[in-house]
């Protein structure tokens, strides 16, 4: 096993074992249910997604005061390390993924594809907490991918809103007629795990060891 393979893999079992504190897959709020017909797509849209992620490579001093393109540019600049946040079947696409509608340019801030759920999953990233008109926009640019980015043999486009903060019931209701495939999920950026999870991950010298 060379340099870059076991790097690769000692950062790929420090997110697995992230991925147990943060975020179990299958909690975030959707509408999947009414918007996935096919139970077995339904099912591994569930298992794709986290409730939270911790991105830890996002290094800023405070969230809220920041603009989304920063955390956009932090995150493109450390596109391995969110992928691996995501999970081994994404593959990103793109940042500022340019559409044009009707002879008007708009622009989704992350595009990934999925090979397990074959569909285009489009990431809304937003600094503060869910506002309901999120959902309309995220509505509009997956009608748009499913009209002219999409390949005839993939499932429809998938959309995940990535804020800071969320209230269920606001989320219950944005998404109550909405008919494209959605979610909400929060993340973090604090480089330090909190104070309970101290200790449960091993140091990085204890990592390289375990390769």
């Amino acid at each position: 096993m060379n340099c870059a393979t076991g790097f690769w893999n000692g950062d790929k079992l420090k997110y697995y074992m992230k991925d147990d504190l943060f975020g179990k897959r299958g909690n975030m709020p959707n509408n999947f249910a009414t918007t996935i017909e096919n139970v077995d797509l339904r099912s591994k849209a569930l298992r794709s997604f986290k409730d939270e992620y911790l991105l830890d490579f996002v290094n800023i001093e405070d969230p809220d005061e920041t603009d989304e393109r920063v955390i956009e540019q932090q995150i493109v600049h450390n596109i391995k390390n969110f992928i691996m946040a995501l999970g081994s079947d994404f593959s990103f696409m793109g940042n500022q993924y340019r559409l044009v509608v009707s002879e008007k340019e708009y622009f989704i801030d992350l595009l990934f594809f999925n090979r397990r759920l074959q569909a285009l999953i489009a990431i809304e990233l937003k600094r503060g907490e869910f506002k309901p008109e999120y959902a309309g926009k995220l509505n509009f640019y997956l009608s748009a991918l499913d009209e002219y980015v999409k390949l005839p043999h993939e499932n429809p486009s998938i959309g995940i809103i990535l804020c800071k903060d969320r209230d269920s019931k606001t989320v219950e209701f944005a998404f109550r007629d909405i008919n494209k495939p959605m979610g909400v999920a929060t993340y973090r950026t604090s480089s330090e795990l909190p104070k309970e999870y101290q200790g449960i991950l091993p140091e990085p010298e204890e990592l390289r060891k375990l390769m």
